[in-house]
């Protein structure tokens, strides 16, 4: 071999290592993102328009996030991407054990964290604090972070589209507040049961009397049988009619909660639904939300 073929050699393999050690964007340019659920995802959508390529895990309102087992294609897209993005607070452990020592280089969010619960945050594969709730991309106000930190962090890959990306941030944000203040507008204190937690912060901002039992809540969250006695307490809410809403968790529905939400109906209670990913005919969070909002805010009236 020649001096000057093995230089060619040796430059083409160099050529051909440094596009095989995670290219960040794709063939288009655009930014990859990954994200553990289409929540999340949809958020930085938001944000980074045309100039992101947004892959979330979960796109399936029928998937579990507590119980997902990560898949090789998951690993790829996660190592690929320059900004991670995912719920943490133990909600999605699956996606917190994809990140390692290949993505250090990536912008990393954790919305459990940016709504400030730091000291809650479980290491990876621990039981989360149940005491708080994980369920932040009901916490509008985390929600609205979260799309400024996208900007920023976007920002930072791209910033010759810097600016793009604050605008979408703070167009997406002017709607969320738009969100928020007529959550808060509802009539307060009015006692409502939740087959699930989910919505937790959303019935905050409503200031809504959640009275459902404890060992219930405990119960459904475990995916164990409620107590008995819990059982007959939620039963007995529902169909003496002391309760104004029932929230009901559409994605985890089982016999008991089904039973519920059907007592709640022939009592003339309003059942509003919430899921914890974005189900399939919706445009991107702000849709989902508006109409999760739209049906809380007609159920607790003015």
């Amino acid at each position: 071999m020649t001096l000057r073929n093995a230089l060619i050699g040796a430059l083409v393999a160099i050529s051909l290592t440094a596009c095989g050690a995670g290219a960040t964007t794709t063939g288009n340019g655009k930014i990859k993102v990954a994200a553990s659920t289409n929540v999340w995802g949809s958020v930085v959508q938001a944000v980074g328009g045309d100039a992101v390529e947004v892959t979330s895990i979960i796109n399936d309102p029928a998937s579990d996030p507590h119980a997902y087992e990560s898949k090789p294609a998951d690993a790829v897209a996660v190592r690929e991407a320059e900004l991670v993005i995912f719920n943490g607070g133990g909600y999605d452990d699956f996606f917190a054990k994809l990140l390692g020592t290949e993505t250090e280089g990536a912008k990393k969010i954790e919305a459990f964290v940016v709504a400030g619960n730091e000291a809650h945050a479980a290491p990876d594969g621990a039981e989360h604090d149940h005491e708080t709730n994980e369920h932040v991309w009901y916490d509008l106000p985390t929600v609205k972070k979260v799309a400024e930190q996208a900007a920023v962090d976007l920002g930072e890959v791209a910033p010759d589209k810097k600016a793009t990306f604050e605008a979408n941030a703070k167009e997406f944000g002017t709607k969320i507040d738009a969100l928020l203040e007529r959550v808060q507008k509802v009539k307060h204190e009015q006692k409502v049961v939740a087959t699930e937690p989910v919505a937790h912060y959303l019935l905050d901002a409503a200031v809504a009397d959640d009275v459902t039992p404890e060992a219930f809540t405990k119960a459904v969250e475990a995916e164990s049988d409620v107590p008995a006695a819990a059982l007959a307490e939620t039963r007995q809410l529902v169909e003496t009619k002391q309760i104004a809403v029932l929230i009901d968790n559409s994605q985890t529905e089982n016999p008991v909660t089904k039973q519920l939400a059907e007592s709640a109906k022939a009592q003339g209670i309003p059942v509003v639904s919430v899921s914890e990913t974005l189900p399939e005919g919706v445009t991107g969070y702000l849709d989902w939300m508006t109409q999760q909002v739209d049906a809380l805010v007609n159920a607790l009236g003015r």
